[in-house]
């Protein structure tokens, strides 16, 4: 990897599903190569064989993963990646009028890399436990959306046909859940299967808890009171099944993800650091660890990373007028992370559930409490970054107290473990 001031082109990869477009720049801004390749192995080959006129050559792309950045890479280019907001302003800065075309988006993205690109940061080849940790957890957040989607498609059917299994069951990411719907898939076959059977299903799936037990076999007796057409039954019954068998399918697959995810989490160096971290727990650290990274050279101050992060807000100051509003543009998977941390940490947290409660009571929203304690949790996990120091509660109060903080609201005798 070059830096900028080491360069003598500058590319601009227009990037598309099977085809991109490239224009190539000299130091003076004149046009000294422009092409078009399709994805495919003769397309590349062609891009590396035109890299040959171009050996200290800079590629401005706008986006920062996918398959053409891992062919960039693999060429040994220097690639920087630049933010679809700033490439829509410079393509205007280059063509006031609006006109866009793929080799106009090319060309400005070459342009603005030869005049800003020094401010710019460069892509680098990502350690692959990190890549691979990041990239099995961001899909194992996608299948747990569709899990969701899959039990409120359920939950929709089951409105239609069943209100006796909503009313047994409130909770539906429990595959006994499901097991009681392929079970027993309509009001009458779990009138015809009578008591015996019932407490059976029962005791089988471990549902025999006092609170529950007999609330959910009254419901079950009463199944027969409701008039449900047998079109209607029959229809929806049959979607309700289906999606049952596609949750069990689902469920398993997240099983192994949760398996794999544990696995590389484990292999890593800086699985301790953020294991340390209170609320964590074996689903958030893995994801914290794959969105911030290893690469401590990334965020020289906690400013950087709470921009990435989504917490830090953005501020609009014009004459009289200032306004602040939340950012938008962030890393949505580490914003979404930090923000299920920040929940988690004010049960096993004092100073963090104190700090949530006294937003909370200045008006806040609980999205707005949970974002500010996510922007204090981020200092503190930075210095714990960058110094490679797990979370430690006893010095964290420690540091409260030395240095004045509200934190003396807690009690002296307050037990350490939890704070």
């Amino acid at each position: 990897m070059k830096s900028h001031s080491d360069l003598t082109h500058f590319a601009g990869f227009d990037w598309a599903k099977n085809h991109h477009d490239i224009v190539i720049v000299d130091s003076q801004g004149r046009i000294a190569g422009e092409f078009r390749i399709e994805h495919t192995l003769a397309g590349w080959r062609q891009w590396r064989e035109n890299l040959a006129a171009f050996p200290a050559l800079g590629v401005a792309i706008e986006t920062s993963h996918g398959p053409a950045i891992e062919q960039l890479l693999d060429c040994g280019v220097t690639v920087f990646p630049v933010n679809p907001l700033n490439a829509k302003r410079y393509r205007e800065r280059k063509c006031a009028s609006g006109n866009k075309t793929d080799r106009h988006d090319a060309w400005s993205l070459a342009d603005a890399l030869r005049i800003d690109g020094h401010a710019w940061r460069t892509l680098t080849v990502q350690d692959p436990i990190l890549a691979e940790l990041r990239l099995t957890s961001r899909d194992e957040t996608s299948l747990i959306a569709e899990r969701t989607a899959l039990i409120n498609q359920l939950q929709q059917a089951l409105q239609e046909y069943y209100p006796t299994a909503l009313e047994a069951f409130d909770e539906w990411t429990l595959p006994a859940a499901w097991a009681f719907i392929e079970a027993f898939p309509t009001p009458a076959a779990l009138v015809t299967a009578g008591n015996r059977k019932w407490e059976k299903f029962l005791h089988c799936h471990k549902l025999c808890r006092p609170q529950t037990y007999q609330k959910r076999l009254e419901a079950f007796g009463k199944a027969g009171e409701w008039r449900v057409s047998p079109a209607v039954a029959a229809a929806k019954s049959f979607l309700a099944v289906t999606r049952c068998k596609q949750l069990h399918v689902l469920e398993n697959q997240l099983d192994a993800y949760r398996k794999r995810i544990e696995t590389l989490f484990a292999s890593h160096p800086d699985s301790a650091l953020f294991g340390s971290l209170p609320g964590a727990g074996p689903k958030l650290a893995p994801r914290l660890l794959g969105e911030i990274g290893s690469d401590r050279a990334l965020f020289e101050d906690v400013k950087g990373l709470q921009c990435v992060a989504g917490t830090a807000p953005v501020s609009y100051q014009s004459g009289q007028v200032h306004k602040v509003r939340i950012r938008r543009a962030c890393n949505k998977h580490l914003r979404y992370a930090m923000h299920l941390f920040a929940d988690q940490s004010r049960v096993r947290c004092t100073w963090a559930a104190i700090y949530y409660d006294t937003l909370r009571g200045r008006g806040q929203t609980h999205p707005q409490a949970l974002r500010n304690l996510g922007q204090r949790w981020l200092k503190i996990i930075w210095k714990m970054w960058q110094t490679h120091t797990a979370y430690d509660a006893e010095k964290r109060l420690a540091d409260q107290l030395a240095h004045g903080s509200w934190i003396f609201k807690l009690q002296v005798d307050a037990t350490p473990a939890v704070l």
